[in-house]
């Protein structure tokens, strides 16, 4: 007859042999972040770069989910409601039109904009201060910005009179730009004409209405479209002998003149910071949307030196990168 003390222990024993069952913890769920942007580039390390500098590496303690539109900007919300279908945790999103596919596929997941322009102006937070709802993160767009880049062409190419604009009317944010686009050529001694490209079927006509009316430089606003076609924009800008200005510096590295704005990489790397304060229980709601703080300004000798033109020292002075 086996006592109590045996009964126990003999129980015990057989409880713990057991393969079939087990009181060991199982490994915790890593945390998914979705990323919905246009293409891999050197923004993409940028956020890697940073999520790594604040402990987070892909597939030891979160898991990452990216998904490009790469300038098709129909699959949007196809590939937002795919990222919410696989119950990521955080979705980070880069452009307004990424961001309002992320936002319209969910109103719980926490959205992070790593760019973007005029956010409390067009509906995606309620002010730059206090976001309200699911969406905060980053703009893209600082006071004076426009200027500034004006002020650099006409340093690089003081001839310049008559920059022709390439943009969307039909975007949601574009319109905004473009009305900072027109108070800004006055004060920089340039004249506005304005070019619409909605879709890549409309180069041609864009091209062809650029040579007419003989505009003597080329900014295209840097939508999904544009940068989908940038070599062709610069191609056509180098063809035609056009002084070109960007807001974006991929368009120098295909051969564009200058760029100025905001250093995208670095935006994405502060990106990584929201992520971590969400994963840490912030509430989107709560963090205010940051303005850039970090700019650069790129320019392409051998297209400058093609244009016949000559980088002043002023320039130079302001530490540029060039390509």
């Amino acid at each position: 007859m086996i006592d109590r003390r045996t009964f126990i222990g003999t129980l015990a024993g057989g409880i713990l042999a057991s393969p079939f069952i087990t009181f060991a913890q199982q490994p915790a769920k890593l945390p998914r972040i979705g990323i919905l942007g246009s293409e891999v580039g050197a923004h993409w390390e940028g956020f890697r770069q940073g999520m790594r500098d604040l402990g987070y590496v892909d597939g030891r303690n979160v898991t990452v989910e990216a998904r490009w539109f790469e300038g098709r900007t129909d699959r949007l919300p196809a590939l937002a409601l795919e990222l919410v279908q696989l119950n990521v945790n955080i979705i980070v999103a880069a452009g307004t039109q990424a961001i309002r596919a992320a936002k319209e596929a969910t109103n719980t997941i926490p959205i992070v904009m790593a760019l973007s322009a005029y956010p409390d102006k067009i509906g995606l937070v309620e002010s730059l201060a206090r976001p309200g709802g699911n969406v905060t993160g980053l703009s893209n767009v600082s006071p004076d910005l426009m200027g500034k880049r004006f002020q650099l062409l006409k340093e690089i190419a003081p001839k310049v009179s008559r920059v022709a604009v390439l943009w969307n009317p039909a975007s949601a944010v574009e319109p905004n730009g473009f009305r900072e686009t027109l108070a800004a050529a006055p004060v920089a001694g340039v004249m506005v004409q304005s070019i619409e490209v909605r879709t890549p079927d409309d180069y041609a006509a864009a091209f062809a209405t650029m040579t007419e009316s003989r505009a003597d430089a080329l900014f295209p606003f840097g939508n999904p479209v544009n940068f989908k076609n940038r070599q062709l924009i610069v191609d056509f800008a180098s063809k035609t002998r056009l002084p070109s200005l960007y807001d974006e510096r991929l368009f120098v590295d295909s051969g564009g003149l200058l760029s100025y704005g905001p250093s995208y990489i670095d935006l994405w790397r502060r990106a990584a910071t929201y992520v971590d304060k969400i994963l840490k229980g912030a509430r989107p709601a709560d963090m205010p949307v940051e303005q850039p703080t970090k700019f650069e300004l790129v320019i392409n000798p051998k297209t400058a030196t093609a244009l016949g033109l000559k980088i002043p020292q002023s320039i130079w002075d302001r530490g540029v990168e060039t390509v």
